[in-house]
């Protein structure tokens, strides 16, 4: 168990060490025991979070508000549309002001090519941890919230486990890029063996890809990038398939769903999930978009697991906050 996290900022995947992330991982279930026994846990009592969002969301404001009250805090919500942020407010100045009004900073800001380098100009600025709520480039608590699922279902030795990143169609948006990264980060320092699955215009960044193998190299297991879903998913243990944009191939809207448009086949079904191994788990950080993504008879079906997968976002943001803030 590490126990220097106090005040550490977490805003990339890799900003905290595999035995610091089985620290959150082991004091999260603490948290998620203690709130099935009604046992209370105020261990953040009287401390403030304030939680500044640049994009809309369900699961993670509602999993901060709910955590920071459970830990016997609070948590501000701060809409940028709605604040001085959106006439003038500098990264600089929310770091200096809210480090000094907060004991805690959480931010999503999804803005390619922007929102991880404003994240951490304000943690440059601020005295105390800040926390990415998500970026263009990392989503690092719903990837803690995806291990801990797979943890559960699986058991603590990943070892030989085959996790499927795959991109899947859907029409509503192009969709960040940070949620398949922070998981072939993570994932392979945890044993599994890691496939990541996309047309060829889906690419991720490079250097987040190349970080992904040298984590395989270091950890002794797989990864591989294929172009083929059907591939991907043969004998799999996990599937994680969900729609990104082709960032890195335009960001031109029209450009960009018409290539999305292009693999409509890339939909999980039954079909395909009978390709992969029969005690597979289906995964998803929601929301889907179902008959695009997903067929309802997948994500409603006995392999889906993502309502425990949304509720784990709670455990372990409780834990990462519980570490960083007391």
């Amino acid at each position: 168990m590490q126990t220097h996290l106090r005040g550490r900022d977490f805003i990339g995947d890799l900003d905290f060490s595999k035995d610091e992330v089985e620290t959150v991982l082991d004091v999260a279930m603490e948290l998620k025991r203690a709130r099935a026994m009604g046992a209370p846990h105020a261990y953040l009592r009287d401390k403030a979070l304030a939680m500044l969002f640049f994009f809309t969301s369900t699961r993670t404001r509602g999993s901060f508000e709910a955590g920071m009250a459970q830990l016997g805090g609070h948590a501000a919500f701060i809409d940028s549309e709605t604040t001085q942020i959106s006439h003038g407010d500098t990264a600089k100045e929310i770091g200096e002001i809210f480090g000094r009004y907060f004991d805690g900073i959480a931010i999503r800001q999804c803005d390619w090519q922007f929102g991880n380098r404003y994240i951490n100009e304000v943690a440059r600025a601020s005295r105390v941890p800040v926390l990415n709520m998500q970026c263009d480039v990392y989503h690092p608590f719903q990837c803690l919230a995806d291990l801990l699922t797979i943890i559960e279902k699986k058991g603590r030795d990943l070892r030989r486990k085959k996790v499927v990143v795959s991109w899947a169609y859907a029409a509503s948006y192009s969709k960040p890029i940070s949620v398949p990264q922070s998981l072939i980060l993570q994932l392979t320092r945890f044993g599994c063996d890691v496939v990541l699955a996309h047309p060829p215009e889906f690419k991720l960044m490079p250097e987040i890809v190349e970080q992904a193998r040298d984590n395989a190299r270091k950890h002794r297991v797989g990864f591989d990038v294929v172009h083929d879903m059907d591939e991907a998913f043969r004998d799999a243990d996990v599937v994680y398939p969900k729609s990104w944009g082709p960032l890195l191939t335009t960001t031109g809207k029209e450009e960009g769903k018409a290539l999305i448009d292009k693999y409509r086949s890339w939909i999980t079904d039954q079909r395909r999930m009978e390709l992969t191994a029969e005690d597979s788990i289906y995964m998803h950080c929601l929301p889907a978009d179902r008959g695009l993504e997903v067929t309802d008879e997948v994500i409603d079906g006995p392999r889906s697991v993502v309502y425990d997968e949304a509720e784990n976002r709670l455990h372990v943001q409780k834990a990462v906050m519980a570490l960083t803030m007391s």
